[in-house]
């Protein structure tokens, strides 16, 4: 089951299940705010969607990793609007049999959500500006 969502606001968990005995590994991702971006001090980053299309190809995307790896579900969420230093802007959940398709699923689907999924990020400096911010690695 693939379970992928766009908020504007506090990210609520997905809660852990002990109720899943063929599962024997829950990975869980959270994505954070840096206190810098580029070397320049921040206060926050603040996301903005391609409206309609973000949370479709975020759905799409998660739906792909879980055919390409041997996972049994995938949940996300992503955050957009202002995201303050040191909360959560990205939460993903996955459940595998073992780790390592976990970690596998894990690294692919952040990986293609970062190239694919039309969002995208200002980082906001102390002195109020706004810069692009943009993953080079």
């Amino acid at each position: 089951m693939v379970k992928a969502e766009i908020v504007n606001g506090p990210i609520n968990f997905f809660p852990s299940e002990d109720n899943r005995q063929q599962d024997g590994a829950e990975l869980v991702f959270n994505g954070r705010v840096r206190a810098t971006e580029h070397g320049e001090n921040i206060t926050a980053l603040e996301y903005e969607q391609y409206e309609g299309m973000a949370e479709a190809e975020l759905t799409q995307l998660a739906e792909e990793a879980e055919k390409k790896f041997p996972i049994h579900d995938l949940f996300c969420k992503h955050r957009i609007g202002k995201v303050e230093v040191g909360e959560t802007s990205l939460h993903v959940s996955i459940w595998s049999k073992h780790r390592r398709e976990g970690l596998d699923a894990m690294d692919f689907f952040i990986t293609e959500l970062k190239k694919r999924v039309p969002i995208w990020k200002w980082a906001i400096l102390e002195d109020g500006s706004r810069i692009p911010s943009k993953c080079d690695h």
